[in-house]
């Protein structure tokens, strides 16, 4: 157990059609073959993991020019983060005490344009960011070519960083924290079990769950929000086994009961 503790960074709300984030959560039928759909609002955050060995943020968040053009006009219709703006990353670090030129290291659970957007702030810094093998080749590829995923956006993490790269399905890189590979939403996502004393161990799923619905219930998140079903089942039992076995708390990547009991920090 690590003497460290977590602060949430709040990054505002993205709202979104809930079919993207539960499979044919609402179908048509010849009894209601218009249904309406649901758009629901999921909070978009990042952390601060204040370790003695560094204070690590966990993810980047948005740009907060998203909704200015930055992202592609489909990709903010179907994805609205309506208020990124309003919670530029300096201003939402310096409401839980922190600044950017305290972080001392980027913990980049995958690089959606959701969670990757303020990584220009590390720009030219030797702050490293981690992020996994797979994760930053798929990026690429899907940026720079037609195939892949539309939810990256190059100008987001086509940066001067200093890329630290995690190869294994398991990294540990600071005392008592756990970097997962835990691929389904895309190729390299990467979750978090960090093990804090006087509170036991804690694990933060990313998009591996979007809400509670898909790591509790186990519904998967719709086509488009899945790479690999496959493995979006692999690793969800991945994390269901590490809950069994530690009585880890888990957080899930947008899930606004989640984000509240997160406001107060851990431990």
């Amino acid at each position: 157990m690590v003497d460290a503790t977590i602060s949430l960074v709040d990054r505002g709300s993205i709202r979104t059609d809930r079919n993207f984030l539960i499979e044919n959560e609402t179908m048509g039928s010849a009894v209601d073959p218009n249904p309406d759909v649901e758009m629901i609002e999921g909070p978009v955050y990042n952390l601060v993991i204040d370790h003695p060995e560094a204070t690590i943020l966990w993810d980047t968040g948005s740009h907060p020019e998203c909704g200015d053009g930055y992202w592609p006009a489909e990709l903010y219709a179907a994805f609205e983060h309506h208020d990124a703006d309003e919670h530029p990353l300096p201003d939402a670090l310096e409401d839980v005490g922190y600044s950017v030129d305290d972080i001392d290291a980027v913990f980049q659970t995958h690089l959606h344009l959701d969670h990757a957007g303020s990584l220009h702030r590390f720009a030219g810094t030797d702050v490293p960011v981690f992020v996994h093998e797979q994760e930053i080749k798929y990026a690429y590829y899907s940026a720079k070519t037609e195939q892949g995923s539309s939810a990256y956006v190059p100008d987001d993490f086509d940066h001067d960083l200093n890329w630290r790269i995690v190869h294994g399905d398991i990294e540990t890189h600071f005392e008592d924290i756990e970097f997962l590979h835990l691929p389904g939403h895309t190729p390299g996502v990467m979750g978090t079990r960090i093990d804090i004393d006087g509170y036991g161990t804690v694990v933060f799923t990313s998009d591996q769950a979007y809400t509670r619905a898909n790591y509790v219930e186990e519904h998967p998140m719709g086509g488009e929000l899945l790479w690999s079903k496959r493995h979006w089942e692999e690793s969800l039992h991945r994390v269901q086994e590490i809950e069994r076995r530690t009585d880890a708390d888990v957080y899930c990547g947008h899930d606004p009961d989640d984000v509240e009991a997160l406001r107060d920090g851990l431990p």
